[in-house]
C-alpha cells in the first residue's frame, strides 16, 4: 500500500521549492551588481589574470631567499620523500618545469627543496583575498566628486519639489472636482505619456536658447513644476480611495477646498507621496539626455551622469574605476529605495485600486 503525503508535508515542501527559486532568482538578478562590486576592487594586473576567481585576488607568494615565489597547489604524491599519498599542499616553487618542479613547503622549511614529478602549468594556484580601495579615492579625487554630488542633488531635490507641488494640485482637481470636460482632459493627460520625448526635444530647445535659459538649471527644474502625466495618475488614484465624506465632514466645519487637500487628504497620503518622490528622485539622478543637452556649456553645473559619462570614455581602459565610479553614483538612490520601501510598495499596491 503506497504511504499518503500529509498535507503539512505537501505545504513544507512546497514552501521550500518556491523559497528555492525565488533564491535562485535573486541570484541572477544580483550578479551583475556582484561583479560591479568585484571589479572595482581589482588591480589592473587583477583584472588580466587568466584563471582568476570572480571576487579580487592576488597570487599566493612566499618570499624565499629574498625573492617572492609563486605558490602552486601540489598533489602530495607526485613528491619525493612525501609519506602522505592523497592529500594536497600550497608550496612554493622554486624552478619552474614541464615534467618536474622544485618547490619548498613554506610550512616546513627544514625538509629544503624537493622535487615534485609534476608540470607547473597543470598546478591551481590559491588565491589570496586582496581588495584594492583604492580606486574609489581616485574616482572621487579624478572628477571631483562632490561638487558632482551636489549637482546632481540639488536637481532632484529641487526637481522633486516641483513634481509634488504640481502633480499634486492637478491629481486634486481631477479626483475631487466636477466640471464639464473633466474625464476627457485626464484622458488627453494619459496620453501624453505615449509621446516620445525625442519628439519634442527641438521645440523646446529652441524655446529655451530664445529666453536665455540654456546653460542653467531651469530647463531641467522650471517644467517640472507644471505637472505630468504618470504622478497626476498615481497620486489621482490614491486620493479617489479616500472616502469624499472626509472632505464633507471637513467643509461642514468650515474648511477651504485648499484646507480639505492639506489637512485631509495629504495626511492620509504620505505611501504615494513618498512613492511619487522615489520615482523622480530616482529618474533626475539617472537623468543623462536632459542635462547633457542644457548644461554641455556649463561643466562646472554637470550633474553625475554627464560626467561620469565623460569619465568612462576617457578611462576606457581602467574598468575597475568605471565600475568603481558607477557604485559611488549608485549608494544614494539604493539607500532612499532600500528605507523608504515599505511605503513605496504601499503606495504602488494602492494606487492600482479599481476605482
Amino acid at each position: 500500500m503506497a504511504a499518503t503525503i500529509s498535507p503539512k508535508t505537501r505545504t513544507i515542501a512546497k514552501t521550500v521549492l518556491i523559497t528555492g527559486f525565488t533564491l535562485i532568482l535573486l541570484l541572477m538578478f544580483l550578479s551583475p551588481f556582484a561583479f560591479m562590486v568585484f571589479t572595482s576592487l581589482k588591480t589592473p594586473e587583477q583584472i588580466g589574470i587568466i584563471g582568476a576567481p570572480i571576487w579580487p585576488a592576488a597570487v599566493a607568494t612566499f618570499e624565499y631567499n629574498g625573492k617572492e615565489l609563486d605558490m602552486f597547489t601540489v598533489p602530495m604524491n607526485t613528491c619525493a620523500g612525501s609519506e602522505d599519498s592523497s592529500a594536497k599542499g600550497n608550496l612554493a616553487i622554486v624552478k619552474k618545469g614541464t615534467r618536474a618542479s622544485v618547490f619548498i613547503d613554506p610550512d616546513d622549511m627544514e625538509r629544503g627543496e624537493f622535487t615534485c614529478a609534476v608540470s607547473w602549468r597543470a598546478l591551481d594556484r590559491p588565491w589570496e583575498f586582496s581588495p584594492t580601495f583604492s580606486n574609489y579615492t581616485e574616482v572621487w579625487n579624478s572628477i571631483d566628486f562632490p561638487r558632482l554630488l551636489w549637482n546632481t542633488t540639488f536637481y532632484a531635490i529641487m526637481s522633486t519639489i516641483g513634481v509634488l507641488i504640481s502633480c499634486t494640485l492637478v491629481a486634486y482637481g481631477f479626483s475631487r472636482f466636477d466640471f464639464p470636460g473633466r474625464d476627457f482632459l485626464f484622458i488627453v493627460l494619459i496620453s501624453t505619456i505615449f509621446l516620445p520625448a525625442f519628439v519634442t526635444v527641438i521645440p523646446t530647445y529652441a524655446f529655451f536658447q530664445r529666453i536665455g535659459w540654456v546653460g542653467t538649471w531651469l530647463p531641467l527644474i522650471v517644467p517640472t513644476f507644471f505637472a505630468n502625466a504618470f504622478d497626476v495618475f498615481l497620486l489621482r488614484q490614491y486620493f479617489m480611495t479616500i472616502p469624499r465624506e472626509m472632505d464633507e465632514a471637513a467643509m461642514i466645519d468650515g474648511a477651504s477646498r485648499f484646507r480639505v487637500l492639506w489637512s485631509v487628504l495629504l495626511p492620509q497620503s504620505y505611501p504615494v507621496l513618498l512613492a511619487v518622490t522615489v520615482f523622480h528622485i530616482v529618474y533626475a539622478w539617472n537623468d543623462f539626455f536632459g542635462p547633457l543637452i542644457y548644461l554641455s556649456t556649463n561643466r562646472a553645473a554637470w550633474p553625475v551622469s554627464v560626467a561620469l559619462s565623460t569619465f568612462n570614455g576617457i578611462y576606457g581602459q581602467k574598468p575597475q574605476l568605471i565600475q568603481a565610479g558607477a557604485l559611488l553614483t549608485l549608494i544614494l538612490p539604493l539607500l532612499l529605495f532600500i528605507f523608504a520601501q515599505r511605503f513605496f510598495v504601499q503606495g504602488i499596491v494602492i494606487t492600482g485600486v479599481d476605482k
